[in-house]
């Protein structure tokens, strides 16, 4: 892999992690259709895992600081209520993560990749199609309840071509939640799973270097957290303004040519 190539990668990544198309998906796509193999890739994606939650903090850095301060202030306040539900929301993708990461990862090396991950990209488009056009009555705070089905989308999307950012959005949307506050719980729920998977990486011992050269690494995560940046901030205003369906339209094209390129 060039140094070129993983900074492409790295784009990808940044800015399909916020967006509602997929980052998984995308890479894959991008992977194939650049004819990347990457050898003991674990540091690359370690890396890139890094850059995505470097760049949500430092877009969050207010909500971030502002749950800090409440979490240490005295008494049970809307900040540690927030911070329950975030906990809360972790526990399916923790499930998901502990019994089925084997058999995702053997998924990802799957003939079928491309159609596997453009059926997925599909089932966003759908996903994200039902949320714009559905009209629920708002609520002014997310409940643990909808933290919870939240949480359960956020695992669904282990599946490559199922965006995280899109299913958890569209469904805090379906469940009446105001968009902001969805686009706000989605991002930052991300954090602690990312950070859980980066460290069980790291744990493992094989994060070896192998084929992937430190300049292959900045490259990747220099590109992976500029457009992660701009991406998450973009994000946020797109969901305000609800054009969930351009995303929609984005990723039933995607996912046919994925299908389709599968095919032939």
């Amino acid at each position: 892999m060039t140094v070129t190539e993983s900074a492409i990668l790295g784009f990808v990544q940044g800015i399909t992690e916020f967006l509602p198309v997929s980052s998984s998906g995308h890479l894959q796509i991008a992977k194939a259709l650049m004819g990347v193999e990457i050898e003991e890739n674990l540091a690359f994606d370690i890396t890139l895992h890094a850059a995505t939650v470097l760049s949500t903090i430092v877009v969050l850095r207010n909500e971030i600081g502002g749950l800090l301060r409440g979490l240490f202030a005295r008494g049970f306040n809307e900040e540690k209520a927030f911070i329950l539900k975030i906990l809360l929301s972790m526990i399916p993708i923790g499930i998901v993560g502990f019994a089925f990461k084997d058999y995702l990862e053997k998924l990802l090396d799957s003939p079928a990749i491309l159609a596997i991950t453009g059926v997925m990209l599909l089932l966003t488009a759908a996903l994200l199609a039902f949320a714009y056009y559905a009209r629920p009555r708002q609520k002014e705070r997310i409940s643990y309840r909808d933290a919870f089905i939240i949480g359960v989308a956020q695992a669904a999307a282990a599946m490559p071509g199922l965006s995280r950012s899109g299913s958890t959005i569209a469904t805090g949307i379906l469940l009446g939640n105001r968009k902001e506050s969805v686009a706000r719980f989605s991002f930052l729920m991300i954090l602690a799973p990312i950070a859980g998977e980066m460290l069980l990486d790291l744990l493992k011992g094989e994060a070896a270097f192998g084929t992937t050269g430190a300049a292959q690494l900045a490259a990747g995560f220099a590109t992976a957290f500029v457009t992660g940046c701009l991406a998450c901030k973009f994000m946020i205003n797109i969901v305000k303004r609800g054009k969930l369906i351009w995303f929609a339209a984005y990723c039933a094209l995607a996912g046919t040519v994925a299908v389709i390129a599968n095919l032939l």
